[in-house]
C-alpha cells in the first residue's frame, strides 16, 4: 500500500463510518509529521482510523494522546515488563527510544465542528530507522519479545476503544493524568524545536488542552502548542 493515510482519507471522503480502520503491513509512501518520510519496511505496523468525533479540532487534538495511551498498554499487554513513556506531542518510546509515532489530520466542517479525523500510527516491531533527529528504537531490539504486527494490532483496538471511551465519558482530564505519569523528560531541561525558533527551558506541565507549558531561563512561561523535543545541551 502507498500510504494508510491516503487510504483513510479516500475512504473517509466517502463516508467512511467512524471507527474504519485500515492496516498495512508494508507503505510505499509513508509520512509522519510535518510532510516527514516515514519508513516503512515490512514487519511492523502501520494503521490510520477514520475518526468522527464530534467536537472542535482544539479538543479532537486530544485523541493523540489517547492513542498514545493506547499503544502504550498495547505494547505493555503483549510485551514482558518494559519502560514505555511518552513524549509530547504525540510520540512513544520505550527506553528513551522513540518506537512509535501518532499523525493526525483532519477536515471541519464549516459550520465548525470536524467531519472526520485521521488518525495515523505507526510501531517499530521489527526494525527501526536509523537515520532520524530522535533515536528510534523497536520492540524486539528493547526486550519487548517476539511480538508480531497481528497481536499488536488486536492489542491496540481493545485498548484503543477503551481509552476513547474513558475520553468521550470524561474528557481529557482522565488522559492527561495518566500521560503525565509516564511523560518524557517532564520536570527536566529540554530543547523545544518550533519552526521559527529554538526555546530551552524546564517542561513544567501539560494543560488541558495538550499544550505543552515550558518555563523559559528568564522565568517566562510559554504555551506551546506544538513543536519537537529533544534532550537539552
Amino acid at each position: 500500500m502507498n500510504s494508510t493515510m491516503d487510504e483513510a482519507r479516500r475512504l473517509a471522503e466517502t463516508g467512511a463510518e467512524d471507527g474504519t480502520l485500515i492496516w498495512a503491513r508494508e507503505q510505499t509512501t509513508g509520512r509522519g509529521r510535518q510532510g516527514r518520510e516515514w519508513t516503512s519496511p515490512p514487519g511492523n505496523l502501520y494503521l490510520s482510523l477514520v475518526l468522527r468525533p464530534e467536537c472542535e479540532p482544539s479538543e479532537a487534538v486530544q485523541l493523540g494522546f489517547v492513542a498514545a495511551l493506547a499503544i502504550g498498554d498495547a505494547i505493555g499487554a503483549v510485551s514482558p515488563p518494559v519502560n514505555v513513556t511518552y513524549k509530547w506531542p504525540n510520540d512513544v518510546l520505550l527506553n528513551h527510544g522513540k518506537v512509535a509515532g501518532i499523525l493526525l489530520e483532519s477536515r471541519s466542517l464549516t459550520g465548525g465542528g470536524i467531519d472526520h479525523l485521521i488518525l495515523g500510527c505507526g510501531v517499530n516491531i521489527v526494525s527501526a530507522p536509523l537515520d532520524t533527529p530522535y533515536r528510534a528504537t523497536c520492540l524486539h531490539d528493547e526486550g519487548a519479545g517476539q511480538v508480531d504486527d497481528i497481536e499488536l494490532l488486536e492489542a491496540f483496538g481493545r485498548h484503543m476503544l477503551a481509552w476513547t471511551s474513558r475520553w468521550l465519558d470524561n474528557g481529557f482530564a482522565s488522559v492527561r493524568s495518566r500521560w503525565l505519569q509516564h511523560a518524557e523528560r517532564k520536570g527536566e531541561r529540554i530543547e523545544l524545536r518550533l519552526p521559527s525558533e529554538t526555546l530551552a527551558g524546564v517542561f513544567e506541565d501539560i494543560d488541558p488542552n495538550g499544550y505543552l507549558l515550558l518555563t523559559l531561563d528568564d522565568g517566562t512561561r510559554r504555551r506551546i502548542s506544538s513543536g519537537d523535543v529533544f534532550p537539552s545541551g
